[in-house]
């Protein structure tokens, strides 16, 4: 999965990865060298007094390392361009991906997952290029070339290499076997918090309104708890490979000035060789260091390459078409026919067996109890989820047939709970047609009966909106969301209950001026308030996912006692 997630996002800046392994050769041979002309100042110059050596030779050193400090910051520069270009691109294709999906594929995730794995996911497997494109030349050149130099200055001493390296690569081996599982439960937990976190902030206000702000701080406490537990496991067993790297550093350290003294007192070996020695030790083993250091980031970095994958990998079930029909026979037109729907793992369907005919122009309302299915119904005209049997015809056509921009634009569509952006009035009206002008915004404004309140805002069009609309009512987000939708003149409205948030006297002047501009447009109207509905064309009585009356007004007063039950609910008196 990290593999083929790497190969493909980070492929196209392949040059960026060329010029850092370039880059970073030029930093490992220069730091290789270095020790060398070191031991040769001590030996040939600090020794016998060479004091012109010792300049030559410093001067060397000197350029060296202006050299090889040079070369890593460019290495570093060009690695961190590649990696962030990636985690960039990564993050758009999860949006990209996650846009499409249906409300079946949201929910199967859940968005607090979705969110986790568009943003600490991508930046765990972000990390991982930017340190492996740098790390991955330079720990086997560092542990290698350190090797061969070390045998270069005395080959008698090497036998503490054979011992220490494998010490210390078991050592880290065990340590990542531990981490694997450990990460993969870390994101699990970052995942709740996450979704706790969300569903509070969300629902705050009916957190407050019940007095259960200590009940969901003990239940943010717990998930808290249970990722600090997670943390503090995978800190306790990281710290240790530090003090492991010093202690068997140390003790290597001890060996060699222990059997090197030996030797120098023997007269076989010089001062400034084991010098370089040790320090041709320290980069052998800084270059298992950091390669133990990428092995420990890898497991988290996979755990999050396999999480963004499977979204990545996730099958919509809103598929564009092959072969779209891109011409509507009967525009305007929306049908059922013998349409169900079960959510997945669901016992029992939602919707079962529904047919009916909205004609161009009419207005056909939908009205039952709560938990019916009438806004599941009115989701599947713009394709929202689709059909498990059964077809949805929009203007003559089977929606699953059909390009979904092209049928998205034939349709205006109204939440249950209005949804407005963060910025100006006048960008939220241009969601419903980025072209429309000042003019035909206002004129969708008086329709929704949101001018009055828009011309009293300060800048008006250019008026601020906060983010989900909380700087102004309940009942302005909803003008203002039926007025995004009739900019964008479609030919079929969708009202999920958008009228309830209106009083009576808004309700009756909006559908009025709707019903007078917007004469041809075909009208579905979701409703809890009879008087919003009756002089519909037609009239859906809806229960436990099943049509069991249809018909106008009066003619569903004397046939549907389910009807006649919601009028007398609301109505009372009035309709005997």
């Amino acid at each position: 999965m990290l593999g083929k997630l790497l190969a493909r996002y980070l492929g196209p800046y392949k040059w960026y990865i060329v010029g850092v392994i370039v880059f970073q050769m030029v930093s490992v041979i220069a730091a290789l060298y270095l020790p060398t002309l070191n031991a040769q100042i001590i030996d040939q110059g600090v020794a016998q007094g060479n004091i012109g050596l010792i300049w030559q030779r410093g001067g060397w050193m000197l350029a060296i390392a202006f050299i090889q400090i040079t070369a890593s910051v460019l290495a570093l520069l060009l690695a961190a361009r590649a990696a962030m270009a990636m985690g960039r691109d990564i993050r758009n294709a999860v949006y990209t991906k996650v846009s499409g999906f249906s409300e079946r594929e949201v929910n199967h995730f859940g968005p607090g997952s979705l969110i986790t794995r568009n943003t600490n996911d991508v930046q765990q497997v972000q990390m991982l290029a930017m340190m492996g494109s740098t790390m991955l030349v330079m720990a086997p050149l560092m542990a290698i070339g350190g090797i061969v130099m070390a045998l270069r200055q005395d080959a008698s001493l090497s036998w503490i290499l054979a011992v220490a390296i494998p010490v210390l690569l078991v050592a880290a081996g065990l340590i990542m076997v531990r981490l694997i599982p450990l990460f993969r439960e870390y994101q699990e937990r970052l995942d709740t918090v996450n979704l706790v976190l969300r569903e509070q902030l969300t629902g705050v206000r009916v957190v407050r309104a019940f007095v259960r702000e200590r009940v969901e701080a003990a239940r943010f406490l717990v998930a808290n708890t249970d990722i600090m537990v997670v943390g503090r496991n995978v800190g306790s067993i990281f710290v240790l490979m530090f003090p492991l790297v010093m202690l068997i550093l140390n003790v290597t350290t001890t060996a060699v000035l222990w059997f090197g003294a030996i030797r120098i007192n023997d007269g076989t070996m010089e001062v400034g060789t084991i010098m370089a020695f040790m320090q041709y030790i320290a980069q052998v083993l800084f270059g298992i260091v950091m390669a133990t250091f990428m092995a420990m980031m890898f497991p988290r970095a996979v755990v999050s390459a396999e999480r963004i994958t499977a979204v990545l990998n996730s099958k919509s079930t809103l598929e564009e078409p092959t072969d779209p029909v891109l011409v509507q026979p009967s525009p305007g037109e929306v049908a059922f026919k013998d349409v169900s729907f079960t959510f997945p793992d669901a016992e029992e369907p939602v919707l079962a067996n529904i047919s009916f005919v909205a004609p161009k122009g009419q207005t056909t309302a939908v009205v039952g109890s709560t938990a019916a299915g009438k806004t599941t119904m009115v989701n599947l005209i713009p394709r929202l989820v689709d059909v498990t049997d059964g077809a949805v015809l929009v203007g003559g056509e089977d929606v699953r047939n059909q390009e979904l921009e092209n049928l998205w634009s034939t349709i205006g569509y109204v939440p249950q709970k209005p949804v407005l952006f963060a910025g100006t009035v006048a960008t939220n009206l241009r969601f419903g047609n980025e072209h429309a002008t000042d003019e035909e915004l206002w004129a969708a404004l008086r329709v929704a009966q949101a001018e009055d309140f828009v011309a009293d805002m300060e800048g008006q069009l250019e008026a601020r909106i906060s983010q989900g609309g909380t700087n102004v009512s309940g009942g302005q987000r909803q003008r203002l969301s039926i007025a995004r939708a009739l900019v964008r003149n479609p030919e079929v409205l969708i009202f999920d209950d958008s009228f309830s948030a209106l009083d009576l006297t808004t309700d009756a002047r909006l559908r009025a001026a709707l019903w007078k501009e917007f004469p041809d447009t075909t009208k579905i109207v979701v409703a809890q308030r009879i008087s919003t509905i009756t002089e519909a064309e037609q009239i859906l009585v809806i229960e436990d996912g099943r049509v069991v009356g249809s018909g106008t007004h009066a003619e569903l007063l004397k046939t549907s006692p389910t009807y006649v039950e919601i009028v007398e609910s609301q109505l009372g008196a009035e309709v005997s």
